[in-house]
């Protein structure tokens, strides 16, 4: 192989932010046995941190590797950062002319909660597809829309974490349009029970008990993408947290679930006053603020609530309980 600029390969860090679902509304089963989605997706503060560091080039088949501190996020093999790092090899190619892709460290300090709805993996998906081109010289080298492509084959979200910024999604994830966003920065409260809802688990009751989504929600849907898309008020879009919160045709199925979270989120209510969401297909809960000062003080309420056992604990431990914000900008994308 001749030597190119991937020769040069060099560290780089990626943030790699949480993502809340504002609205969910399921169009339609498609023929490959996904769902068509129509959602309106933000980036939020919370975020993981992915570095990656060439090794060197080394002979045979390049071997990654993965170090995670933080929260647990499960076994290695099952991580999305390492296929995406193949999956960027793959798009790089070999050859002459071709850059360099030397075999690839990467740590992960895992923040998001896992399998909470939030989008974790698939940001540190995005990010790891982002950073092993940049590492390798390479992201001139790759195609934006096979970029896409082979991101989408990896998760469905993580076309909307390349992209970064708020967005409409659709389709399983693969169609993704910017929205001009929220003036301001509004503040959300994140609770997460310790209970994973497996995503295909709360599909399947979704299609076995209501097989289509409530006109309602998609209706609520379209009209915050449309007001997105001309930009929205940090003020105005707390306004709409009635709304939004029962925008999501995945909640009564994560109900379904796991019944405990009727009880969680009847609590909230209580304590904070007011509605409670659920973002993707759970079990994060959330509300809205004007600020994230106002979304810290509601977290401090809601400690307090757990410890006195006005809000109740399920699962291995009491919930975790985030304060953060609406990334507006473009710090939201991946890179």
């Amino acid at each position: 192989m001749t030597e190119g600029p991937g020769a040069h390969a060099r560290p780089v860090l990626r943030v790699a932010p949480a993502k809340l679902n504002l609205t969910l509304a399921v169009v339609g089963r498609r023929a490959d046995g996904f769902h068509d989605l129509h959602s309106v997706f933000v980036p939020l503060g919370l975020a993981d941190r992915l570095s990656l560091a060439p090794t060197g080039a080394g002979g045979g088949e390049p071997v990654d590797s993965l170090h995670v501190a933080g929260l647990d996020s499960g076994p290695n093999d099952d991580n999305l950062v390492l296929r995406a790092i193949a999956g960027a090899r793959a798009l790089v190619g070999v050859g002459p002319g071709r850059p360099l892709t030397p075999p690839l460290a990467a740590r992960l300090e895992k923040r998001i909660p896992v399998a909470a709805g939030l989008g974790g993996g698939s940001s540190d998906a995005a990010a790891a597809f982002d950073g092993a081109l940049e590492a390798w010289d390479a992201l001139s080298e790759v195609d934006s829309d096979a970029l896409r492509r082979a991101a989408a084959q990896v998760g469905s979200d993580v076309p909307f974490f390349l992209a970064g910024g708020p967005a409409l999604v659709e389709g399983r994830g693969e169609r993704v349009t910017p929205l001009r966003g929220v003036h301001g920065h509004p503040g959300i409260l994140l609770v997460t029970p310790r209970v994973a809802l497996r995503t295909p688990d709360v599909f399947a009751v979704f299609d076995s008990t209501r097989g289509a989504g409530d006109g309602s929600v998609r209706m609520s849907s379209a009209h915050l993408a449309q007001e997105l898309g001309n930009g929205l008020s940090a003020t105005d879009l707390v306004a709409r947290a009635g709304v939004l919160a029962s925008a999501n045709d995945l909640l009564p199925a994560a109900i379904m679930l796991e019944p405990r979270l009727v009880p969680i989120r009847r609590a909230l209510t209580r304590a904070l006053g007011r509605p409670i969401g659920l973002s993707g297909s759970g079990p994060t809960l959330w509300t809205l603020y004007p600020s994230a000062t106002e979304a810290e003080h509601a977290a401090a309420v809601v400690q307090a609530a757990v410890v006195d056992g006005a809000v109740p604990t399920i699962g291995e431990g009491p919930p975790a309980i985030i304060a953060t914000s609406i990334r507006t900008g473009p710090e939201g994308a991946a890179t």
